[in-house]
């Protein structure tokens, strides 16, 4: 008898595996890889452009080309994650863009080029909606802000490691080919890895143990007063915002990721080496804001400060930021400093990671894909938008100032829809 009460108090006793965590930080590695990936164009396109001939609008085409696909498979691709579960559609999603981005070696011409971004595109389009399903089915509500910026983090590092990457591999190996043919081969790799790896169900994980599954499945004290559901419905009146403020964003970011690296080198006069020692210290700082902005959302809510108002803080100082600093940059002279002036645009930009806690946060039950899937259809938008814009623009101005200034417009549309956001019913307690 004695026994047994040691033996249960033992197991209260046990300290929660960390399972969790581990998830998401390989949700992260894969966002790398998915951002690598999907920014090799951006980086390669000055030794693309001059071997295929391609003017500036077309290279805007290419770099919208991957959005094409991408932007019409978000929505049906997040409703095919609420009902196959997100585990599997990650699996088989990066294996597949990693066969298009390895065949994207070798193309001849500008069309078959095309034809493997939209390829890359369809592949990668389930990736983000995925993780945010595993976001609301891994992690405790008051967990999800950390969550969500582990997994978006994982983007910018893509953006910030893979530009690097892509550019040393090309100035090393003297072939844009063969640097996409390996970073394709990598993917493959990692979607054998992720098969065996991820799971939809916590308690059907090996590792996770009990106090683990009771602290995931823990509710938070305030989310019944803000959850802004309606039912079972997807309410238009909480999406039709999330959609216009992710859309707003996403024009900065793609267009940062798309011509970011055609500015550098054509406006600001820097080299290859240069532009990818710049492109690693922009997106590394993106990178470090969205982890700033995730853990300092859970800290100021476990202070008691309401999610629904600590989400519309930072991500209105985020836009706020972001339109200040594309304001600026045309009145800064010296490369170095528009470096670090951009590295502190984008740290701002990427407080945007926490849109990706919002699908588990007011989505109805067992809509999280699909309402995932609505926001980042807007996203996609955008940057099927922005590179054709900025392609226009430049092509119409032959300078940036003019991009800028665009960009900023789009900081304040990344605001209005942020602050439209319903997180909580009339009515509701508070």
């Amino acid at each position: 008898m004695a026994q047994i009460g040691i033996t249960g108090a033992a197991e209260r006793a046990e300290a929660p595996t960390a399972v969790r965590w581990k998830v998401f930080a390989f949700v992260a590695v894969l966002t790398v890889i998915n951002l690598a990936d999907r920014t090799s164009l951006s980086v390669g396109m000055p030794a693309i452009a001059k071997e295929l001939g391609l003017s500036p609008a077309m290279q805007g085409v290419l770099l919208s080309a991957f959005f094409w696909s991408y932007a019409l498979l978000q929505i049906p691709g997040g409703w095919l994650i609420d009902r196959m579960g997100p585990s599997r559609i990650i699996a088989g999603s990066t294996l597949l863009w990693g066969v298009f981005q390895t065949a994207a070696m070798f193309a001849m011409n500008g069309f078959t080029l095309l034809l493997t971004r939209i390829g890359l595109g369809v592949a990668e389009a389930p990736l983000f909606p995925a993780g945010g399903k595993l976001n609301a089915l891994w992690l405790a509500p008051q967990e999800r802000a950390r969550g969500a910026v582990i997994m978006d983090s994982g983007s910018y590092l893509g953006a910030a490691l893979g530009g690097a990457a892509i550019a040393w591999l090309i100035y090393a190996l003297e072939s844009w080919r063969l640097a996409f043919g390996i970073a394709g081969v990598v993917t493959i790799g990692l979607g054998f890895l992720a098969w065996r790896l991820l799971r939809d169900d916590p308690a059907a994980h090996p590792g996770v143990n009990a106090a683990e599954l009771a602290q995931i499945r823990a509710p938070a004290p305030q989310e019944a007063a803000e959850k802004g559901r309606t039912g079972d419905a997807v309410a238009a009146r909480v999406v039709a915002p999330m959609m216009l403020g992710r859309f707003g964003w996403a024009m900065m970011n793609f267009g940062l990721l798309t011509w970011g690296p055609s500015y550098l080198a054509q406006a600001r006069g820097l080299d290859l080496k240069a532009m990818g020692a710049a492109t690693f210290v922009i997106f590394g700082a993106g990178f470090l804001g969205a982890l700033t902005a995730g853990f300092l959302a859970d800290a100021l809510q476990k202070r008691g400060l309401r999610r629904g108002v600590t989400l519309k803080l930072l991500l209105t100082i985020s836009g706020l930021g972001t339109l200040a600093g594309f304001l600026l940059l045309p009145h800064v002279a010296e490369a170095g400093t528009a470096v670090a002036l951009l590295a502190a645009t984008d740290f701002l930009l990427c407080f945007g990671s926490l849109y990706w806690s919002l699908p588990a946060m007011l989505a109805p039950p067992g809509k999280e894909g699909t309402v995932g899937g609505f926001m980042n259809c807007a996203g996609s938008v955008g940057g099927i938008v922005v590179p054709i814009a900025a392609g226009l623009i430049l092509q119409a101005t032959g300078a940036y100032a003019a991009v800028l200034t665009f960009f900023a417009g789009c900081a304040a549309t990344y605001v209005i829809g942020t602050l439209a956001i319903p997180f909580a019913r009339r009515g509701a307690a508070r």
